[in-house]
């Protein structure tokens, strides 16, 4: 196959050239590598005994990396610029990247080059990073189905490709749901309790769409205030409907974009799969890759949090009933009241409110500190770069330079919601850290969330809750960007387990919450004013409220997730609404009502890398809190412990087990008692 002409995606320049790249530059490019890889595995592994790391291992990580550098940006695209060319584009490619992947798995001169080198005298002359990589290949092959007859691999690559489908279709049709709904307001009166800043945003959506008044959408900027301040009960009502039946069987669209049948389908596939594998369910499957060793350890750790947990958000929920029937006469709370009471009773008890602490977070103000907070920690100064290719006006891109002035990584900072964008906030790789004969190629990340924007010439002012949500995605992107390891299948998060992968990201977190962090953080943005110590000691009380309703929603994600992939045995052979009852009767305080569709939406199971292991949340928040710890102890900036957490969490990537890199530097196992006093819960 010819190489295409002029294509952006397959020229070698360090960072992508979005304005170059259209939907139909994504078909040919990686039509052409395919092909290529093929070809070029085929010369590197048929009828070869002289198969050494560097004759062979090397290259195969280059044509690997080669690959991902040119789908990373088209898949990027997918997620950040959506239309109807790029999204055939992207589903015509993930069916034939799918293929390639189960035809690796399946490759034997592959399989048997790895096992070469795993098998000779030069094993033990590589590093541990090297060595990480064949142990990891070697278990990859076996669940790839590289042991099965050639029959049940037909079936095992199929079942790859309709996954990969199905997957795509969830994620697609979820997006579709959540931007087909808009409700137009043209009296403000309906919109009262609404703090500026949504109103705003409700004004700029409206004159988008060419009309007078004021548009509310599901995008969670939009959405959530409503759910927190509109006095308006029955807007609340509709909100709520609207927002929990997307692409499901009820609410306003019931019907379209109906993923009832698809979820069925993606577990039917993934229990096949695992059948095919020798294993019992997907849930055991899954746990091939993780820390966790079975799954009974993990239903035992999410039963035992719940156990802990329950009672605290037990009285917590009678203290918002109580509160609710006194106050506002409210006598019985439905799904649509809980965010907007609950606003009212933190306000009530801490004389605080995500509003109020807005203006302190303008977004210049706030990257500045988390900047200056990674430097104090880790010696690394973050410059803007200008003038870099982007796929749309509001994204900005920074280098990452340590004390020796050496770059160390870049990334691309994409944090508004608009059209045609997938909600949520998440870390991607654009580019992997590796040895070149150049030297080292940098590594650069994508992070991306959801905030409100910019409102007329004010700069876009944060809530708390999205300054968190800032953290923690950049918690994953130094993970990604300062790892030391120089090949790609080990670099930066590539192979840390699931459940340990949250570790670095929710480490963040903690940094929102401490007066000498905050101090850099937050500035008013009229007056420069730092956050007073009467407001801190009000947002600090207030970092328990409801932890323990917040914990066992999360708990209820987790044994829903863990649960359906343990019970699921074929197709319809769960009844995925009476199970999630069941986990809520169970565990959950706040009973939704039954239009609700929760699971049509948990895309983070149906669609993306948490099958089975949304526990991961909770189980890396054991590590993360305990880890921070050590800095409670020495201090929140102490240097000493930054260049620990950096050399031994940071550097190492998934080159290393997690649990050894942990005790490596805490000096012991994780203990749970962090994470309890943290949420407010005795241990």
């Amino acid at each position: 196959m010819t190489k295409p002409l002029e294509n952006p995606l397959l020229e070698h320049s360090h960072l992508p050239q979005f304005s170059k790249i259209k939907p139909e530059h994504i078909e040919p490019a990686i039509d052409y590598l395919l092909q290529e890889n093929r070809q070029q595995i085929d010369k590197l592994v048929k009828n070869r005994k002289d198969i050494s790391w560097d004759n062979t291992i090397h290259a195969l990580e280059e044509l690997d990396d080669q690959l991902n550098r040119a789908w990373s940006p088209a898949s990027h695209l997918h997620a950040v610029a959506d239309n109807e060319a790029l999204r055939k584009a992207y589903n015509h490619c993930i069916e034939k990247l799918s293929e390639y992947a189960s035809d690796m798995g399946q490759n034997e001169d592959l399989y048997d080059a790895y096992k070469s080198v795993a098998d000779s005298e030069e094993l033990k002359t590589l590093s541990v990073a090297q060595q990480k990589i064949i142990e990891n290949a070697l278990r990859d092959f076996r669940l790839s189905g590289i042991e099965l007859d050639k029959k049940s691999r037909k079936k095992f690559k199929a079942l790859q490709m309709q996954l990969s489908r199905l997957q795509t279709r969830f994620e697609e049709n979820l997006l579709d749901a959540t931007h087909a709904w808009k409700k137009h307001v043209t009296n403000v009166s309906h919109l009262d309790g609404l703090p500026e800043s949504a109103l705003a945003l409700a004004d700029q959506m409206a004159k988008r769409e060419g009309l007078d008044g004021w548009v509310l959408t599901l995008d969670f900027p939009s959405y959530m205030p409503v759910m927190q301040y509109a006095t308006d009960r029955e807007l609340r009502k509709e909100l709520y409907t609207a927002y929990v039946t997307r692409a499901s069987d009820n609410g306003p669209n019931k019907g379209q974009w109906d993923n009832s049948e698809i979820m069925h389908e993606i577990m039917a596939a993934r229990h096949q799969l695992a059948l095919l594998l020798g294993y019992e369910t997907f849930a055991h499957y899954s746990l091939a890759k993780k820390m966790a060793r079975d799954p009974a350890e993990v239903l035992d750790f999410l039963k035992d949090l719940a156990a802990r947990s329950r009672e605290r958000a037990l009285e917590e929920y009678a203290e918002l009933e109580s509160f609710a029937r006194e106050k506002h006469r409210a006598n019985k709370l439905a799904a649509w009241d809980i965010t907007y009471y609950s606003e009212k009773l933190k306000q009530h008890k801490f004389k605080l409110s995500q509003e109020e602490l807005r203006p302190y977070f303008p977004l210049p103000s706030v990257l500045n500190g988390l900047f200056s907070i990674v430097n104090r920690l880790y010696d690394l100064t973050i410059l803007p770069r200008n003038n870099v290719d982007t796929w749309h006006p509001d994204v900005q891109f920074f280098d990452i330079y340590d004390a020796d002035n050496t770059l160390r990584g870049s990334f691309y900072l994409d944090l508004y919601a608009r059209p045609h964008k997938r909600g949520g906030a998440w870390m991607d790789e654009c580019v992997v850290r590796k040895k070149t004969r150049d030297g080292v190629q940098s590594p650069v990340a994508y992070l991306t969330c959801n905030f409100t924007p910019p409102i007329g010439n004010d700069p876009a002012l944060l809530t708390h809750e999205e300054v968190t949500t800032l953290f923690h995605e950049f918690g994953h992107g130094l993970h990604h960007m300062l790892t030391r390891v120089d090949y790609p299948a080990v670099a930066g998060i590539n192979g840390v387990p699931w459940d340990a992968v949250e570790l670095p990201s929710q480490f963040m977190e903690n940094w929102c919450w401490e007066k000498d962090s905050l101090d850099l953080i937050g500035r008013h943005y009229k007056t420069g004013e730092k956050i007073n110590d009467d407001l801190f000691n009000r947002l600090y009380s207030s970092k328990t409220f409801h932890a323990g309703m917040q914990m066992v929603r999360q708990l209820e994600f987790a044994l829903f997730d863990f649960r359906l992939h343990l019970e699921y045995t074929g197709l319809h052979s769960v009844d995925i609404q009476s199970l999630i009852d069941q986990v809520r009767k169970d565990v959950a305080v706040v009973i939704p009502p039954k239009f609700n569709r929760f699971q049509h939406s948990f895309s983070h199971i149906f669609a993306g890398g948490y099958a089975a292991g949304y526990y991961s949340y909770k189980w890396a928040e054991v590590l993360s809190a305990d880890a921070f710890s050590s800095f409670e102890e020495t201090g929140i900036f102490n240097k000493e412990t930054g260049r620990s957490f950096l050399k031994t969490i940071l550097e190492q990537g998934g080159s290393r087990d997690p649990m050894d890199l942990f005790i490596e530097f805490r000096g012991r196992e994780p203990s749970i008692d962090a994470l309890l006093r943290h949420s407010g819960i005795a241990a």
